[in-house]
Protein backbone atom coordinates (compact mmCIF):
# COMPACT_ATOMS: atom_id res chain seq x y z
CA UNK A 1 0.00 0.00 0.00
CA UNK A 2 1.11 3.63 -0.81
CA UNK A 3 1.56 5.37 2.49
CA UNK A 4 -0.75 7.79 2.44
CA UNK A 5 -0.41 11.21 2.46
CA UNK A 6 -1.56 13.14 5.32
CA UNK A 7 -3.03 16.90 5.26
CA UNK A 8 -3.18 19.40 8.17
CA UNK A 9 -5.78 21.55 8.43
CA UNK A 10 -5.39 24.67 11.19
CA UNK A 11 -6.69 28.12 11.72
CA UNK A 12 -8.29 29.95 14.42
CA UNK A 13 -12.29 29.17 15.61
CA UNK A 14 -14.51 30.10 12.88
CA UNK A 15 -11.74 30.49 10.23
CA UNK A 16 -13.07 28.04 7.66
CA UNK A 17 -10.84 25.33 8.18
CA UNK A 18 -13.36 22.99 8.82
CA UNK A 19 -15.11 23.70 5.58
CA UNK A 20 -12.17 23.72 3.25
CA UNK A 21 -11.38 19.91 5.10
CA UNK A 22 -14.90 18.99 4.27
CA UNK A 23 -14.96 20.26 0.41
CA UNK A 24 -11.26 18.27 0.27
CA UNK A 25 -12.51 15.63 1.63
CA UNK A 26 -16.25 15.88 -0.82
CA UNK A 27 -13.56 16.69 -3.66
CA UNK A 28 -11.61 12.99 -3.14
CA UNK A 29 -14.33 11.42 -1.85
CA UNK A 30 -13.54 7.45 -1.54
CA UNK A 31 -9.69 8.53 -1.45
CA UNK A 32 -9.58 10.41 1.56
CA UNK A 33 -10.17 10.30 5.18
CA UNK A 34 -11.50 12.86 7.63
CA UNK A 35 -10.65 13.28 11.18
CA UNK A 36 -11.21 15.93 13.65
CA UNK A 37 -9.69 17.36 16.18
CA UNK A 38 -12.39 18.29 18.31
CA UNK A 39 -13.52 14.95 18.55
CA UNK A 40 -10.78 14.17 20.39
CA UNK A 41 -11.27 16.60 23.63
CA UNK A 42 -10.23 14.53 26.53
CA UNK A 43 -12.72 12.72 28.24
CA UNK A 44 -14.16 14.60 31.76
CA UNK A 45 -16.36 11.87 33.23
CA UNK A 46 -14.68 12.93 36.80
CA UNK A 47 -16.18 16.53 36.66
CA UNK A 48 -19.77 17.49 37.03
CA UNK A 49 -21.37 19.25 34.22
CA UNK A 50 -20.94 22.91 35.63
CA UNK A 51 -16.95 21.95 36.31
CA UNK A 52 -17.20 21.22 32.66
CA UNK A 53 -18.37 23.79 31.61
CA UNK A 54 -15.62 25.82 33.37
CA UNK A 55 -12.62 24.15 31.12
CA UNK A 56 -10.36 26.24 28.90
CA UNK A 57 -10.87 24.18 25.88
CA UNK A 58 -8.76 25.99 23.73
CA UNK A 59 -5.78 24.73 25.50
CA UNK A 60 -3.41 22.49 24.33
CA UNK A 61 -3.60 20.43 27.14
CA UNK A 62 -7.53 20.22 26.62
CA UNK A 63 -6.74 17.15 23.85
CA UNK A 64 -5.78 14.03 23.87
CA UNK A 65 -3.28 14.10 21.51
CA UNK A 66 -2.11 10.46 22.28
CA UNK A 67 -5.14 9.22 21.25
CA UNK A 68 -4.65 11.12 18.10
CA UNK A 69 -1.55 9.79 17.44
CA UNK A 70 -2.32 6.17 17.71
CA UNK A 71 -4.92 6.54 15.62
CA UNK A 72 -3.51 8.84 12.76
CA UNK A 73 -0.39 6.02 13.02
CA UNK A 74 -3.46 3.32 12.79
CA UNK A 75 -4.39 5.17 9.53
CA UNK A 76 -0.87 6.28 8.04
CA UNK A 77 -0.57 2.00 8.16
CA UNK A 78 -3.52 0.68 6.39
CA UNK A 79 -5.97 0.33 9.28
CA UNK A 80 -8.89 1.46 9.96
CA UNK A 81 -10.20 3.38 13.39
CA UNK A 82 -12.86 3.90 15.59
CA UNK A 83 -12.65 7.89 16.27
CA UNK A 84 -14.26 8.91 19.62
CA UNK A 85 -17.40 11.44 18.51
CA UNK A 86 -17.68 14.78 21.03
CA UNK A 87 -20.95 15.73 22.73
CA UNK A 88 -20.76 19.41 22.44
CA UNK A 89 -23.60 19.68 24.63
CA UNK A 90 -22.42 17.89 27.39
CA UNK A 91 -18.90 19.04 27.37
CA UNK A 92 -17.69 15.45 27.18
CA UNK A 93 -16.82 12.67 24.94
CA UNK A 94 -20.04 10.94 24.12
CA UNK A 95 -19.72 6.33 23.96
CA UNK A 96 -20.16 6.89 20.41
CA UNK A 97 -17.77 6.12 17.90
CA UNK A 98 -17.30 6.65 14.48
CA UNK A 99 -15.36 4.18 12.23
CA UNK A 100 -13.08 5.70 10.00
CA UNK A 101 -11.24 3.61 7.26
CA UNK A 102 -7.84 4.31 5.80
CA UNK A 103 -7.09 6.01 2.48
CA UNK A 104 -4.48 7.42 0.24
CA UNK A 105 -5.25 11.16 1.65
CA UNK A 106 -6.19 11.72 5.17
CA UNK A 107 -7.11 15.10 6.13
CA UNK A 108 -6.67 15.87 9.85
CA UNK A 109 -8.39 19.07 11.17
CA UNK A 110 -8.24 21.36 13.99
CA UNK A 111 -7.46 24.54 15.57
CA UNK A 112 -4.44 23.20 17.13
CA UNK A 113 -3.17 20.55 15.18
CA UNK A 114 -0.12 22.60 13.89
CA UNK A 115 1.06 23.27 17.52
CA UNK A 116 1.75 19.78 18.52
CA UNK A 117 5.33 18.78 17.05
CA UNK A 118 4.29 14.90 17.26
CA UNK A 119 1.45 15.68 14.41
CA UNK A 120 3.26 17.80 12.38
CA UNK A 121 5.99 14.87 11.95
CA UNK A 122 2.99 13.09 10.41
CA UNK A 123 1.78 15.56 8.02
CA UNK A 124 2.93 15.73 4.11
CA UNK A 125 1.26 18.88 4.01
CA UNK A 126 0.22 21.78 6.51
CA UNK A 127 -2.33 24.17 5.47
CA UNK A 128 -3.19 27.31 7.97
CA UNK A 129 -6.35 28.80 7.47
CA UNK A 130 -6.01 32.55 7.63
CA UNK A 131 -9.41 34.76 8.48
CA UNK A 132 -9.88 38.40 9.97
CA UNK A 133 -10.39 38.60 13.53
CA UNK A 134 -13.80 40.03 13.21
CA UNK A 135 -14.74 37.45 10.88
CA UNK A 136 -14.02 34.45 12.75
CA UNK A 137 -16.31 35.88 15.34
CA UNK A 138 -19.10 36.36 13.73
CA UNK A 139 -19.13 32.81 12.77
CA UNK A 140 -18.38 31.41 16.12
CA UNK A 141 -21.21 33.43 17.66
CA UNK A 142 -23.63 32.00 14.97
CA UNK A 143 -22.25 28.44 14.97
CA UNK A 144 -22.49 27.93 18.55
CA UNK A 145 -25.61 29.74 18.69
CA UNK A 146 -27.53 28.17 16.17
CA UNK A 147 -26.09 24.52 16.34
CA UNK A 148 -24.80 24.02 19.54
CA UNK A 149 -27.68 25.51 21.36
CA UNK A 150 -25.55 28.29 23.35
CA UNK A 151 -26.61 31.51 24.22
CA UNK A 152 -24.76 34.53 23.13
CA UNK A 153 -23.32 35.63 26.52
CA UNK A 154 -22.21 32.64 27.07
CA UNK A 155 -20.13 32.79 23.98
CA UNK A 156 -19.06 35.85 24.57
CA UNK A 157 -17.69 34.91 28.01
CA UNK A 158 -16.05 31.93 27.04
CA UNK A 159 -14.52 34.07 23.67
CA UNK A 160 -13.07 36.73 25.92
CA UNK A 161 -11.47 34.21 28.61
CA UNK A 162 -9.89 31.61 26.69
CA UNK A 163 -10.74 31.90 22.76
CA UNK A 164 -9.15 35.06 22.23
CA UNK A 165 -6.39 34.58 24.51
CA UNK A 166 -5.29 31.00 23.50
CA UNK A 167 -5.50 31.80 20.18
CA UNK A 168 -3.09 34.55 20.57
CA UNK A 169 -1.08 31.99 22.58
CA UNK A 170 -1.08 28.85 20.60
CA UNK A 171 -2.83 29.19 17.41
CA UNK A 172 -1.62 32.37 15.43
CA UNK A 173 2.02 31.40 16.14
CA UNK A 174 1.28 27.65 14.86
CA UNK A 175 1.35 29.62 11.75
CA UNK A 176 4.94 29.04 11.81
CA UNK A 177 4.69 25.74 11.06
CA UNK A 178 2.04 25.98 7.95
CA UNK A 179 3.18 25.31 4.14
CA UNK A 180 0.52 26.80 2.59
CA UNK A 181 -1.87 29.91 4.22
CA UNK A 182 -4.87 30.13 2.99
CA UNK A 183 -6.76 32.98 2.96
CA UNK A 184 -10.78 32.28 4.16
CA UNK A 185 -10.44 28.82 3.89
CA UNK A 186 -13.15 27.02 2.07
CA UNK A 187 -14.60 29.71 0.50
CA UNK A 188 -11.87 30.84 -1.26
CA UNK A 189 -12.69 29.02 -4.31
CA UNK A 190 -9.56 29.44 -6.25
CA UNK A 191 -7.12 28.30 -3.30
CA UNK A 192 -9.60 25.32 -3.36
CA UNK A 193 -8.75 24.78 -6.84
CA UNK A 194 -5.13 24.96 -6.30
CA UNK A 195 -4.86 22.58 -3.14
CA UNK A 196 -6.89 19.85 -4.78
CA UNK A 197 -4.58 19.61 -8.01
CA UNK A 198 -1.31 20.13 -5.81
CA UNK A 199 -2.97 17.34 -3.57
CA UNK A 200 -4.08 15.06 -6.56
CA UNK A 201 -0.03 15.76 -7.79
CA UNK A 202 1.13 14.15 -5.33
CA UNK A 203 -1.04 11.84 -4.42
CA UNK A 204 0.27 10.61 -8.34
CA UNK A 205 3.80 10.89 -7.59
CA UNK A 206 3.72 8.72 -4.07
CA UNK A 207 2.12 5.72 -6.26
CA UNK A 208 4.68 5.84 -8.63
CA UNK A 209 7.38 6.40 -6.22
CA UNK A 210 6.02 3.14 -4.79
CA UNK A 211 5.70 1.61 -7.55
CA UNK A 212 8.81 1.88 -8.84
CA UNK A 213 10.16 0.69 -5.16
CA UNK A 214 8.14 -2.88 -6.30
CA UNK A 215 9.68 -3.31 -9.37
CA UNK A 216 7.01 -1.98 -11.44
CA UNK A 217 8.63 1.12 -13.29
CA UNK A 218 10.50 4.21 -12.85
CA UNK A 219 8.69 7.32 -11.11
CA UNK A 220 8.69 10.17 -13.64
Amino acid sequence: MTTPLVVGIAGGSGSGKTVLARALATRFAGESALIFHDNYYCRQDHLTYEERCLTNYDAPEAFDNDLLIEHLDALIRGESIESPVYDFANHNRSDATETVNSAPIIFVEGVLVLADERLRERMTLKLFVDTDADERILRRIKRDVLERGRTIESVETQYLATVKPMHERYVAPSKHWADVIVPEGGRNHGALETLAGGIAASVARLAREAGALRGEGTPQ
